[in-house]
C-alpha cells in the first residue's frame, strides 16, 4: 500500500514539474509573445486550442507543423509565423502540452 501511495505522488510530481517545465519552454521559446494558457493575445489561448482539437487524432501532427512552419485561417486573418528557434522535438514537447491542458 505504502509503494503505491508513494508511486502515485512521485508521478504526481513529476507531472506537475513536466507541466511547468513545458510552460517555461513556451516562454523561453517566444510563444507567449502571442499565445496565453487562458486568454487570446494575439493567437488564441492555448485552452481554446486544446479545446478545439480535443478528440481529433492528426491534431498533434498538424499543430507540429504549424509550430514549425507557421499557418493562417484557422483563428482568423492574423498568420501564425514559423517559429525558428523550435526544433521539432520542442515542437512535440509544446503540441503535447497544449493539447493536454483543460
Amino acid at each position: 500500500m505504502k509503494k503505491t501511495v508513494y508511486a502515485a505522488a512521485l508521478m504526481a510530481v513529476f507531472a506537475s514539474g513536466s507541466a511547468m517545465a513545458n510552460a517555461d519552454l513556451a516562454k523561453a521559446k517566444n510563444c507567449m509573445a502571442c499565445h496565453n494558457v487562458d486568454a487570446k493575445v494575439v493567437g488564441p489561448a492555448y485552452k481554446e486550442v486544446a479545446k478545439k482539437y480535443a478528440g481529433d487524432k492528426t491534431a498533434e501532427a498538424k499543430l507540429v507543423q504549424k509550430v514549425l512552419k507557421g499557418g493562417s485561417g484557422t483563428w482568423g486573418a492574423i498568420p501564425m509565423p514559423a517559429n525558428a528557434q523550435v526544433n521539432e522535438a520542442e515542437a512535440k514537447t509544446l503540441v503535447k502540452w497544449i493539447l493536454a491542458l483543460k
